[in-house]
Parts: structure tokens; sequence; C-alpha cells
């Protein structure tokens, strides 16, 4: 089985701090995770100035600014990416970060130089950010909460499109949804495309979750799922890679009490790293289809199970009977599969109460 891929989810937990920024990639690198996530956006370009906050950052952060005024100070310039790369690097741990607008597709892809991208649920109907993410011939992780499967179809449509024409086509939905159920598209796809499961409420309900959502995605389009999780603690992660989840996303921080919209429904990093230790033993567990006796059960067989035993002492001539025959550990001698076969058979030897039979 191949190993989960585990994000931590950084997003903008570092409250705009460079230094609390670095923290977090020290300590998701120390938890064991593989990838360290943040987000790029130019805050102008991605809200309104008419924005409501979501009822989440409202209680997290209160209601005296706009959603504007608060990720205005989220976000992080070309020289803090940069940084975080380089410590990313020595803490030998993937920097990852989720573009929001078509700029940050540019920084992350062209200066930064990611190795893939995360689209954002909220992204997943934003047609041109997904082909401009596409045409980097980066392999893309796209979060699909509050969608439906037309709605991912949609999104992956425009991905296989950008993956495979230039930017000379013509641009349609008819051309997309060739793209989509195209031999080809679907090939760049399963090559390029990771599906993440995902309920977008912070923090999600649990009856929200629905996990079951995992086996729909696979089989309706055959790409690689995980689970990008809003959950408190950390037993849905877990249980998703028993459900088949190759990818996991979880957003933590260094304190639930740090000011900031989603601190709260976060993991601290002893949280974290439980939930990779865990997501790890879960790995090893899930093991194979084939039912058989492993390695380390047949040491165990002959002492567990039984054999064909006398219940009392048998003379040589006497007959086997329920009344002189029973089963006992341990399991070294006839199994008691053959029990029937000796009832009514002539002892040819002595036998003391507790011996096994002899063939």
């Amino acid at each position: 089985m191949n190993k989960t891929f585990i994000i931590a989810e950084a997003g903008v937990n570092h409250n705009g701090s460079l230094d609390l920024a670095k923290e977090l990639v020290y300590r998701a690198a120390e938890a064991g995770a593989d990838a360290v996530k943040f987000q790029t956006f130019h805050a102008e370009k991605i809200i309104s100035k008419y924005a409501d906050k979501a009822d989440y950052q409202k209680k997290t952060t209160g209601n005296d600014e706009t959603q504007l005024e608060m990720v205005k100070r989220l976000e992080m310039d070309q020289r803090m990416h940069e940084e975080l790369v380089k410590c990313c690097k020595e803490s030998r741990i993937q920097f990852l970060s989720t573009p929001f607008d078509l700029e940050s597709v540019d920084l992350l892809a062209n200066e930064i130089k990611v190795d893939q991208l995360k689209i954002p649920s909220g992204e997943i109907t934003n047609a041109p950010l997904l082909l401009k993410a596409a045409q980097t011939q980066l392999p893309i992780i796209l979060s699909t909460g509050m969608s439906t499967l037309g709605d991912i179809e949609d999104a992956l449509g425009v991905l296989a499109f950008g993956y495979l024409f230039d930017k000379n086509e013509e641009l349609s939905k008819d051309q997309f949804e060739k793209a989509f159920f195209g031999a080809e598209g679907q090939r760049v796809l399963r090559e390029k495309i990771t599906l993440l499961h995902c309920t977008t409420e912070y923090p999600a309900p649990y009856e929200d979750v629905n996990l079951r959502v995992l086996e729909t995605l696979q089989q309706a389009f055959g790409l690689t799922v995980g689970l990008s999780d809003h959950t408190a603690g950390i037993a849905v992660p877990i249980a998703a890679v028993a459900c088949g989840a190759r990818v996991i996303e979880k957003h933590f921080t260094l304190d639930k009490n740090l000011p900031g919209p989603d601190h709260k429904a976060s993991v601290e990093p002893d949280e974290l790293k439980q939930m990779i230790d865990s997501i790890r033993q879960v790995e090893k567990a899930l093991g194979i289809s084939t039912k058989l006796p492993t390695m380390s059960e047949w040491k165990n067989r002959g002492i567990v199970r039984k054999s064909i035993v006398a219940s009392r002492s048998i003379k040589k001539g006497e007959l086997f009977s329920d009344e002189n025959l029973t089963t006992k550990r341990p399991g070294t001698g006839i199994s008691p599969m053959h029990y029937w076969e000796w009832i009514g058979k002539v002892a040819t030897r002595d036998y003391e109460a507790d011996e096994m039979l002899q063939p």
C-alpha cells in the first residue's frame, strides 16, 4: 500500500507573521507531515469590499471589520513565500500553497516553483482559475466541498482541457466536456488529479462528513481520492485512510487560542503528531485483501487450536465414542475437524486421559 500523503494545513494561521509561519513549518516537520501548506492570494482580487464574513469567522474574529479587511492582514508577499520555501527545504518537508487568483498561480508555478497546486473548494466553479492552474502542467489536488458530482465533472472538464490544449483553442463548456470524456482527457486526469472530499464548515459536524463519499468519488471518476478535514479532533482523518483516502489535509495551529479565523478549527502540534502516527499504524494494519494466516500468527496456531484427546483412560480394543473423546489444547495433534471420523473406531493402543489420539 502506498504511503498516505499528509498535508499540515497551516493556511493563514501564521497571522501574517513570518516567524510564526516558520514555526508552523518546523512543527509540521517534527510531527511527520509530508507537506505544509499555506495560502497565496491578493485580497483585493478575490474578495469584494461588500463581502460579509462567514458565521464561523464572526465567531472567531468578531464583526467589527469586513472579510476583506480581515483577509488583507493575512497576505504573504513573494519574499515571505521564498523564506518559507527555504525553511521547508531545511526542514525536509514539501512546501505547498493554495492560489486564489490568477496572479497567485503564476507566482507559485513560475517563481516559487512548487511541485503541485492545491485548489480549494471555493474555487471549484472558478473556471478561469482552474484553466490557468492546469496550463502550468503541475499536478493538482482539488477539494470538492459544497459540490455535487456534476460540479466536480465540470471542474475536471476544465482541467482536462487546460492540460491538453494550448491557449489558442476555443474556450467553451462544450469543449471542456469533450476534453473530460475523451480518452486523453481521462488519462491526463488520472495522471494529474487528486480529489479531496471536504465538508466546508468550521468545525464540520461529524454527521455531515459522509466518509462513504470517498468510495463514490473513486468509483465515479477513477481518480486518487483523499480528505480535507475540518472536524474537531483526529478520529475522522484516521478513519478516512481506512476508507481509501490517499491524501489527508488537516488544519493545524500552534495554539487554538491565537487570534484569527481558523485557529479554533485546527489541531495543535501534539494532536497533529498523534494523527499522523495513528494514520501510519492504520496503513500497516490495512495490509492485503487475501485472508491467510500471517507470519506472526503461525507460532500461535498450535497453542490456541485444539486436538482430539482422550477424555478418560481408554483401553486397547475399546471403541472411541463421545464418552471417551474430547477436544483440548494444544492443536498439534489430529484436528477436531476429523472428530466424527474417529467415533466408532477401535483403539489400537491404550490411552491416558488428555493424551492425543495417534493416527
